[in-house]
């Protein structure tokens, strides 16, 4: 089953949606995440009712939400510092740090100093992140990424594209996303050819 995951670091949506893919993921997924934006730039911070809502279901999930020290910025650096992780097989990792950080630290994700430090935590190396970022590697697959979520009519994020034949919009609740997962495992397998 391979999974690609159309997300924006800065989306609380995406940071709950990622753990709860995590905790049901079939043992034989490969999961790629995509590069989204909801706003291209810093935007005005979303409704007070919302940030309750979203810090307790993150909570309820062992996630940190810390609306008060979110910095609101442009994800596109942040985009292309995962596009480079991924080179190096820590994607996921660089997008579990770059998530943390944002909503639990306050760290401001458009500070090519704060991505390249954040690279550094997990092994990369922080001056080879800092030249590359002020570099514009890393733009064209961010690009793509943001095209081909246009082609398929994405909207909405997180957005779970299974097979490139399925797609599971939204931080659903681990018990929707594993039932839609094992339904698209039983139909593939009924369509397998014999």
């Amino acid at each position: 089953m391979n999974i690609e995951v159309w997300s924006d670091i800065g989306c609380p949506w995406c940071y709950l949606g990622k753990h709860r893919l995590e905790a049901v993921l079939p043992p034989d997924a490969t999961v790629t995440f995509r590069a989204y934006q909801l706003a291209p730039l810093p935007a005005t911070a979303p409704p007070p009712p919302m940030f309750a809502y979203a810090t307790e279901l993150a909570a309820a999930d062992g996630l940190t939400l810390d609306f008060n020290r979110v910095v609101l910025a442009d994800t596109f650096d942040a985009h292309r510092l995962v596009a480079w992780a991924a080179t190096q097989d820590l994607q996921l990792m660089m997008i579990d740090t770059l998530q943390r950080a944002h909503f639990a630290e306050g760290v401001d994700l458009g500070s090519h100093a704060e991505l390249a430090r954040l690279a550094g935590t997990i092994g990369l190396d922080e001056q080879a992140a800092l030249a590359y970022l002020a570099s514009p590697a890393g733009t064209d697959a961010v690009n793509a990424d943001l095209a081909e979520a246009r082609q398929l009519g994405i909207t909405s994020v997180p957005a779970f594209v299974i097979d490139r034949k399925y797609m599971v919009q939204g931080a659903q609740e681990k018990a929707v996303l594993l039932t839609a997962l094992e339904e698209i495992a039983r139909r593939e397998s009924v369509e397998a050819p014999r």
